[in-house]
């Protein structure tokens, strides 16, 4: 795949759970099982302290799974800050899905490096091991999977889908391109800037995150109602260039035969905190109140202990 090809934002992990886990149906499962071969990333499966027991997929354990965008890699001497992060948990009893955003600047403490810094930079430190041990930490719920994808990449994913539809509640223009108020259709190019726009938008990174988890929404339904091989065939094809993921083709079988329904209920959360300067850096520092009140729900989500 071509670099003119890989745009930014990172709609792609979504899809990579909406379309190859809880979409696909099982006559496209031969071009899973060659994708999943080139898309696993093996990292350190030292049980997490936040999940004590292992998860039984045939009683329908709710699971967790981090989505992380990777700023391009290419250009960079580390291993890239994950420049987006969103949690999702997934209850098949409740047939539901939590996501959550939590903004890149969060002030937290970067677990195995004894430090506190922006969360975005935990992967940049310690990869996607560090990441995943920073959010527990940082949520107090366990990460059980994850799915990360270079942020190069982006519209042809949307475009593979054949478009989405969102409700837009601000009337703004970007690089040329009108979004009207109401609701609009995207191809990948509209998608992309519908998702970047930040600096017009009274709520800043707030607003950025809402249209992020919109697309998201929209592409994992979508995509799991496509019957096209002939998409499923482009969606693979992008997924095998840009994404990594430590689920296995067994993790990928039983989430979408058990857990497929959820995605008929998705329900997004918001971070609540504030902007503060501290020793001359702008960070986001969540509030307290709020994150306590988010990680019960999640808990509750998952049907782990408080």
């Amino acid at each position: 795949m071509g670099t003119e090809k890989r745009k930014k934002i990172l709609l792609i992990i979504i899809t990579t759970i909406g379309v190859l886990v809880l979409g696909a149906g099982g006559y496209v499962w031969q071009v899973v099982m060659s994708t999943v071969a080139n898309i696993q990333e093996n990292i350190d499966r030292v049980k997490s302290e936040k999940r004590l027991e292992e998860i039984n997929f045939k009683d329908g354990d709710p699971i967790s799974v981090l989505l992380m965008g990777v700023d391009d890699l290419e250009s960079r001497q580390d291993l890239g800050r994950s420049d987006s992060l969103i949690l999702l948990t997934i209850n098949p009893h409740t047939e539901s899905i939590n996501m959550v955003s939590i903004p890149r600047d969060t002030y937290t403490e970067i677990r195995g490096n004894r430090t506190k810094d922006k969360i975005s930079h935990a992967h940049a430190i310690g990869g996607s091991q560090m990441t995943i041990r920073t959010v527990e930490h940082f949520l107090d719920v366990p990460v059980d999977y994850f799915v990360k994808v270079n942020m190069e990449s982006f519209k042809d994913i949307v475009d593979a889908v054949g478009g989405v539809e969102v409700y837009n509640d601000l009337d703004f223009t970007f690089y040329d391109e009108h979004y009207p108020k109401g609701t609009i259709s995207l191809d990948g190019e509209k998608a992309l800037g519908y998702s970047r726009m930040r600096h017009a938008d009274p709520r800043g990174d707030f607003g950025r995150q809402l249209r992020q988890r919109q697309v998201i929404e929209a592409v994992i339904k979508k995509g799991s109602s496509i019957s096209s091989i002939t998409n499923f065939t482009d969606i693979f094809q992008v997924v095998e260039n840009n994404v990594k993921t430590n689920l296995t083709l067994d993790d990928m079988w039983n989430i979408q035969s058990g857990y497929k329904k959820a995605i008929n209920h998705i329900e997004q959360h918001q971070m609540e905190g504030e902007d503060k300067k501290k020793n001359g850096v702008y960070y986001y520092f969540p509030d307290e109140e709020n994150l306590q009140l988010l990680s019960n729900e999640l808990k509750e989500h998952l049907e782990v202990n408080k």
